[in-house]
């Protein structure tokens, strides 16, 4: 299969940011009176939809005004940590060499839109994507599925000649909806057990998962 075009993830795929996370949901843990936890173990429950993710962590039913009260505990303290967060390794240089080919590729995370491409343009990424799309929501914790159909569409780009590169198994799930391939890689929120169980190719680095391609 020839693919032309990438559609990279954000958050534990191009940006490093384990640390920033695991320190948002210890704040989470802190205001619901639960025991911090480690990154070993958030990546051992995480799954979509996050909301009976944290059911799970927190071991109770959870209504929409606890809902609403996680997303700002966790998004308050992952944004003062974002500044301290790093690429990954191997970016920018193999997406730079990616788009020398005369290839494509694009962004779409589950991050906050309009947060999303001021961050990117900081990190001086912007230029290399044909397109950026984030969640224009105001909660996240939903599925990529139906955003990947729609971000390929306003592209005009076939998911036959697309791959997605992620590192959680929504991803997967996302990419096969579609009939897009996915390689996952282990460097974000999800054990290398639960991405492999998805039958996608699993990669240690962006290096490696473009190899992989």
């Amino acid at each position: 299969m020839d693919i032309k075009h990438v559609v990279w993830d954000w958050n534990g795929t191009i940006l490093d940011d384990n640390d920033a996370v695991i320190a948002a949901v210890n704040n989470v843990c802190a205001g619901f009176g639960r025991a911090p936890i480690t990154i070993e173990y958030w990546q051992s429950i995480f799954s979509r939809p996050l909301l009976q993710c944290y059911e799970r962590l927190l071991g109770t039913s959870l209504t929409d005004a606890d809902w609403a009260r996680i997303d700002k505990l966790y998004h308050d303290e992952y944004r003062q940590l974002l500044t301290v967060c790093r690429l990954a390794g191997g970016v920018p240089d193999h997406l730079h060499e990616w788009h020398r080919t005369g290839r494509t590729q694009s962004l779409l995370s589950m991050w906050f839109h309009d947060e999303l491409v001021p961050l990117v343009t900081e990190y001086g990424l912007a230029d290399l994507f044909s397109r950026i799309d984030g969640l224009r929501l105001t909660t996240g914790g939903g599925s990529k599925a139906e955003h990947l159909g729609e971000h390929l569409e306003a592209l005009k780009i076939s998911p036959r000649d697309t791959v997605l590169i992620g590192d959680v198994v929504d991803d997967a799930e996302a990419a096969r909806s579609v009939g897009a391939r996915c390689v996952l890689v282990t460097t974000g929120v999800m054990s290398r057990a639960a991405l492999e169980a998805t039958g996608m190719p699993v990669a240690d680095s962006i290096p490696e998962a473009l190899n992989k391609i």
